[in-house]
């Protein structure tokens, strides 16, 4: 989804100096403009953080120090090089005391290169610059979805579906229209209609601005999309019931709970 609410980014942290990155959390958060979702201290913790997309979880920029603490030279660079070309990856901004690697470091397409030590008016400039890319990949990662109803196709804008399901070697697109076939695996779809999407389940992937409500009974959870169902519900009542994996229930809750008022966090 994708951009966190009031049209702010979502960003990660990637800094071993504990000072360093405290300071720059502090800055994106003064900026007004960026949630920041995480701040790591090495590159086994941005490559769990970044693998989080792959499971439907949002995140628009990342800031990387080059030189990261550990046996891999060079970390930084090393996953931006990985990183930063995949489908729907997120926008990478260096933050170093170098600038030995700057001309590199555009070469693979970061966005900005930000120079210790940081101010507020340069994290500032930084941010208004992946702001101003992101209509640019939005428009990239978020095509019309086609699918199949008998010999007709339906053609469906992301915003219109609420889920993904993959079952029997068949994947389901369903929305509030009906239910229809598309010829691609779940897994393509993920790496398609971009932001806003989480991968709640093995075979679900679901748009979070339709889920209404999540429920759990007998320590299972699952997601209500579309209309909340109330008692004696009318057949004018549309909504969709899907499972969420045990093991992302909690990471799912974190998510929808985000930018959110109304109940506690924890």
């Amino acid at each position: 989804m994708s951009v966190a609410a009031a049209g702010k980014l979502r960003a990660l942290v990637v800094e071993d100096e504990w000072a360093a990155r405290n300071y720059l959390v502090e800055l994106l958060d003064r900026s007004g403009m960026v949630d920041v979702v995480g701040a790591v201290a090495d590159l086994a913790g941005a490559t769990e953080a970044l693998d989080e997309i792959a499971r439907g979880f949002s995140l628009d920029v990342v800031f990387v120090d080059v030189e990261l603490a550990g046996d891999v030279e060079e970390a930084g660079l090393q996953l931006v090089r990985t990183r930063a070309a995949a489908p729907g990856a997120p926008a990478f901004v260096l933050a170093t005391a170098s600038s030995l690697h700057a001309v590199d470091a555009f070469d693979l397409g970061v966005v900005d290169y930000l120079r210790k030590p940081f101010t507020q008016a340069r994290v500032n400039q930084s941010l208004e610059r992946v702001r101003g890319r992101r209509p640019q990949l939005e428009q990239q990662t978020s095509p019309r979805i086609v699918a199949r109803r008998k010999r007709s196709l339906v053609f469906l804008k992301p915003d219109e579906v609420w889920a993904f399901e993959a079952a029997d070697r068949l994947v389901s697109v369903h929305s509030r229209f009906g239910d229809f076939e598309i010829d691609v695996s779940l897994a393509t779809v993920e790496s398609s209609v971009g932001r806003g999407f989480l991968r709640v389940h093995r075979n679900w992937l679901v748009n979070a601005d339709h889920v209404r409500e999540m429920v759990r009974d007998l320590g299972e959870h699952a997601l209500v999309m579309g209309d909340l169902p109330t008692d004696g519900a009318s057949s004018t009542e549309l909504h969709l019931r899907v499972p969420v994996g045990r093991e992302r229930a909690q990471a799912v809750r974190e998510m929808l709970l985000s930018n959110t008022t109304g109940v506690r966090k924890t």
